[in-house]
């Protein structure tokens, strides 16, 4: 672990991915952290896109026992599904078309390290038996055959309710109560809105300075204003609003823009949020529209929800949205 300060109002706990940084909120996840990190329990991540769970996991990682190998990370969303048992599991010589030497995969690599599965609601139901055998039996088995036994310690992360997953079908019960051994849910920043200011001037200066910039003070109409938005993308989204404010203002006073008020009309004929995946198609859907359809780029939706632009295409399509949803009109 690089750091951790703590105050009776505020904390700070840095890792290489990055800080966090909050009041009493925060402070009872790092408390998590400091109970879980020095054993071997698998830990399942829960919250919203960027709430900090990829810095969470580093923590864990780092300030623990195999803190000397690096973490492994598994984006499960961005791996295409014909060669997610490979990337995971690896393959032998041979053992399909293509495979033209031997392939060690994800969990190999991270053997007596940790590997990240984040997004691990996003997994195929027909690939969760091969993961629940590893958490099983500590072992691995490489397309081919070869079964090798293998030492990881694994954090899952997840946007989506896992309970409600399984109560669907997508998501088997035997797997999530194997992942589920010790929860730490990250809440969003809606509902720690005493962090905004904390953050929000940590963030100025990491950009000043990234950036070659003064360092300034945001203004107190842009900080109201802050705190009164609802932060669908969470810390990523303020970072990334609190950075091109950082970029384009020479002042030493900066104005935070952010995203409009959905038009009432838009509010009035959304349809009824029936499920967690209806909240996230809605959700992608309202970003869409604010960027024009527009995926790729630094102020395309991709960016505003802090994810791979790929990540996001993947979601689009299994959520069934298409071009013409972005469409204002």
């Amino acid at each position: 672990m690089k750091s951790e300060h703590t105050r009776k109002d505020a904390a700070y706990l840095s890792t290489s991915y990055g800080p966090l940084i909050g009041g009493p909120a925060l402070q009872a996840v790092i408390q998590q952290v400091r109970q879980v990190a020095n054993t071997d329990a698998t830990v399942l991540l829960t919250g919203e896109t960027g709430t900090g769970k990829e810095v969470i996991a580093q923590a864990i990682h780092e300030w623990s026992a195999r803190r000397a190998r690096p973490m492994v990370k598994v984006n499960c969303a961005a791996l295409p599904p014909q060669l997610i048992e490979s990337e995971l599991f690896g393959h032998e010589k041979g053992a399909f078309t293509g495979a033209l030497q031997r392939r060690a995969g994800k969990f190999e690599l991270a053997h007596q390290s940790t590997i990240f599965l984040d997004e691990i609601g996003e997994l195929p139901l027909e690939q969760q038996p091969k993961l629940l055998r590893v958490l099983q039996e500590k072992e691995i088995e490489r397309i081919g055959g070869t079964t090798v036994k293998t030492d990881v310690r694994v954090i899952a992360a997840t946007n989506r309710i896992l309970e409600a997953e399984c109560q669907s079908g997508r998501f088997r019960h035997d797997l999530y109560y194997r992942l589920n051994v010790f929860p730490i849910h990250l809440p969003p920043l809606r509902e720690r809105k005493e962090d905004i200011p904390l953050l929000a001037k940590y963030f100025v200066e990491n950009a000043s300075q990234h950036f070659r910039k003064p360092v300034a003070t945001i203004s107190q109409r842009s900080m109201e204003a802050m705190l009164r938005y609802q932060w669908p993308g969470n810390i990523r989204e303020l970072q990334h609003l609190v950075e091109r404010a950082v970029i384009i203002s020479n002042a030493p006073v900066i104005y935070v823009e952010l995203p409009p008020p959905e038009k009432a009309r838009d509010t009035d004929s959304s349809p009824p949020i029936t499920s967690l995946a209806e909240a996230e198609r809605q959700l992608i859907i309202r970003v869409l529209k604010h960027c024009n359809g527009r995926i790729r780029g630094e102020n395309g939706a991709a960016a505003i929800l802090q994810i791979k632009p790929t990540t996001l295409e993947a979601r689009m399509k299994k959520l069934g949205i298409t071009r013409q949803h972005t469409n204002n009109n």
